[in-house]
């Protein structure tokens, strides 16, 4: 579209390309090859000479309207599209970092990134360091000296750390560095990284932007000449591919994203506001809240403050799986930005291996919570909430009186 619209218009019209047959809906492009009209085409087409469709592992008409309605809500310049979140991480990382190649992370991290990063990137003599995200005198320590890259999360996973992006993206730009963030707790919506000075935006389309619980994808959005020369050519050769289906069913997700990420934020702030009033509860995370430690530069950089609350249950590991497993309508999963509302134990599951010492330092505990709220009535929620935590206090009653 020529013309710059609202972030509401752009997920419902955002790429959107019909064939001759005038479909209202966005056209599933449910093949895997193409054909060309002769051998000089073909041939021309492989050369880079003229524009046309190979082969789906590269490009598909699908694809192509889900990169550009991404590009566009994003404000970049290009998208590319894969398999899953953690391909979209993957992809970033090995295509652009080399032996001797040095990586600045900030320590608050998916588990499964911080593993790349910790584990597999010192096998091809890529150095990776991490940081307190929240701590801008690190960042400034550790890109006093030349870097490749910097990743980072904000907020994080789970602890809802933020990092103050534009004094991060200034360090990492002197150090020669790009910066690529994981927006995926934010989305698009709430934060436009690029805006704030990064370079590369990352997401698991998995998340919010599906948000039904349906489809694995992911997303690397970033400037046209490294998403042409850097990251096409390793994703072209090593085949993380989307599937057709799975970018229309992301497609067709991303019409009601406005809606459903507001209504889950407010439900979100409610239930936030709910936990901070009861005595099981040691301490709760949700950025908008004043209480957050960093809620002024939440306020800053985001224009809500996410779906997702992370809380402390007083007590440990006990108290809490008594609390998640007396939950009725919350469902216990490691998946977040679902339309329901689902619930993780960090600790033994999503940052189970990066070990206690690790989790120690990231304030992740055997109490720590981590929330995904949905689009259920927000009453049933706090309802549903209340009684998992009454069943602490009524097993610590029952004892007591034993």
């Amino acid at each position: 579209m020529s013309k710059k619209f609202r972030p509401a218009t752009q997920l419902v019209r955002g790429g959107l390309t019909r064939s001759q047959h005038g479909e209202t809906a966005e056209a599933l492009f449910l093949t895997s090859g193409f054909v060309y009209d002769s051998a000089e085409q073909a041939e021309a087409t492989f050369k880079n000479e003229i524009e046309h469709y190979q082969y789906s592992r590269f490009a598909n008409p699908t694809l192509t309207m889900l990169e550009e309605r991404l590009a566009a809500l994003e404000g970049a310049d290009l998208c590319r599209l894969m398999s899953t979140g953690m391909a979209a991480v993957h992809s970033t990382l090995l295509s652009t970092l080399k032996t001797g190649d040095r990586l600045v992370a900030s320590r608050a991290l998916f588990g499964s990134c911080h593993w790349i990063i910790s584990t597999l990137l010192p096998r091809y003599g890529i150095v990776g360091e991490f940081v307190d995200g929240a701590d801008l005198d690190q960042w400034k320590a550790a890109l006093s000296r030349p870097a490749t890259m910097v990743l980072l999360e904000s907020p994080s996973n789970p602890m809802l750390e933020l990092v103050d992006l534009p004094a991060v993206a200034k360090l990492a730009h002197a150090a020669g560095a790009l910066v690529a963030v994981d927006n995926v707790f934010a989305t698009p919506l709430l934060q436009r990284p690029i805006d704030l000075g990064a370079d590369i935006v990352i997401y698991s389309t998995t998340k919010h932007m599906d948000g039904q619980g349906r489809t694995l994808g992911g997303a690397v959005l970033g400037p046209k000449q490294w998403v042409t020369e850097t990251l096409m050519p390793f994703i072209r050769n090593t085949g993380p591919a989307l599937s057709p289906f799975n970018a229309w069913v992301i497609l067709k997700g991303l019409e009601t994203l406005k809606l459903r990420v507001d209504q889950m934020c407010r439900n979100a702030a409610a239930v936030a506001d709910f936990l901070s009033e009861r005595a099981e509860i040691a301490k709760v995370l949700y950025p908008f809240r004043p209480d957050h430690p960093q809620h002024a530069l939440a306020v800053k950089q985001m224009s809500g403050g996410g779906t997702l609350v992370t809380f402390d249950i007083q007590g440990g590991k006990e108290e809490t799986f008594r609390f998640m497993n007396a939950l009725r309508l919350v469902d216990i999963s490691n998946n977040l930005g679902d339309s329901k509302s689902l619930a993780t134990h960090p600790a033994t599951t999503t940052h189970s291996r990066i070990g206690p010492e690790e989790r120690a330092r990231l304030g992740i505990g055997d109490g720590t919570v981590r929330l995904s709220v949905g689009l259920e009535d927000v009453a049933d929620l706090i309802e549903d909430l209340a009684e998992a935590l009454d069943a602490i206090g009524g097993a610590a009653s029952a004892r007591a009186a034993e």
